[in-house]
């Protein structure tokens, strides 16, 4: 008899043992890899395009093309009207092609953004410059790429007490003959012609720290062509 409630309480404590209490602190499952950046193909960088099917004397329908990027379910496509303050032109795919309507004879920049639907994180492809097609034979420089100070950001004297300014400039005939630097302090409404030249960089010596300016650039090709990069504004430290 003592025997068989040994075993029973033996039993019963292998059972209790076997089954355990469970696991409080399960694995963390692995996070979901972030998508990559797509590559861009198509309009090509810097150029016109003039592929786009007529829809009106105003507009074409251009296509897009990219490479897949990894990881990635859904693009966005923005496309932006460099002569315009108007909102992108964004449209969202699952496909590497996506056609939009866009004005002709106007410069546009183009990007794409990958995502995944189980991830926050997202990839910026690379921004590139077209011009879409018109009756335009000679088309003006791209507006100039404001590389610093940015908008918006606080810049640092150098060593020589300098504000130093760069920007980038591109032209589908590939003419540009001079940048104008406008600069002004306080108000954009009193923006004053700084520097002439083919140079892309420009240095301000004595502004005052804390001191807000503004500044933009206008560049001119070998037609008289111009373009105007819009104002940015910037504080010293």
């Amino acid at each position: 008899m003592k025997m068989k409630k040994y075993l029973s309480f033996l039993v019963l404590g292998l059972l209790i043992s076997c089954s355990g209490g469970g696991d409080d602190n399960p694995p963390t499952p692995p996070l979901p890899d972030p998508p990559s950046a797509a590559t861009l193909v198509f309009p090509f960088e810097n150029s016109e395009c003039n592929t786009g099917v007529d829809l009106n004397t105003d507009f074409s329908e251009v296509t897009f093309e990219w490479n897949a990027s990894e990881n990635t379910d859904v693009y966005t496509l923005e496309v932006i009207n460099l002569n315009s303050s108007t909102p992108p032109q964004t449209l969202f795919t699952s496909e590497t092609t996506a056609t939009l309507a866009i004005a002709k004879g106007t410069p546009f920049s183009w990007s794409i953004t990958s995502r995944n639907n189980e991830s926050q994180e997202s990839a910026e492809s690379e921004s590139w410059l077209f011009y879409n097609a018109g009756t335009i034979v000679n088309y003006p420089p791209f507006p100039a790429t404001i590389l610093e100070p940015e908008s918006g950001s606080t810049a640092v004297k150098n060593q020589n007490d300098e504000v130093v300014f760069d920007w980038d400039g591109t032209d589908v005939e590939d003419d540009i003959v001079s940048y104008e630097l406008f600069f002004a302090t306080g108000s954009p409404n009193t923006l004053t012609s700084v520097y002439v030249g083919a140079d892309s960089s420009f240095a301000i010596s004595g502004l005052e720290s804390g001191s807000v300016n503004y500044w933009k650039v206008i560049t001119t090709d070998a037609q008289g062509n111009n373009s105007d990069s819009g104002v940015y504004d910037f504080k010293v430290q």
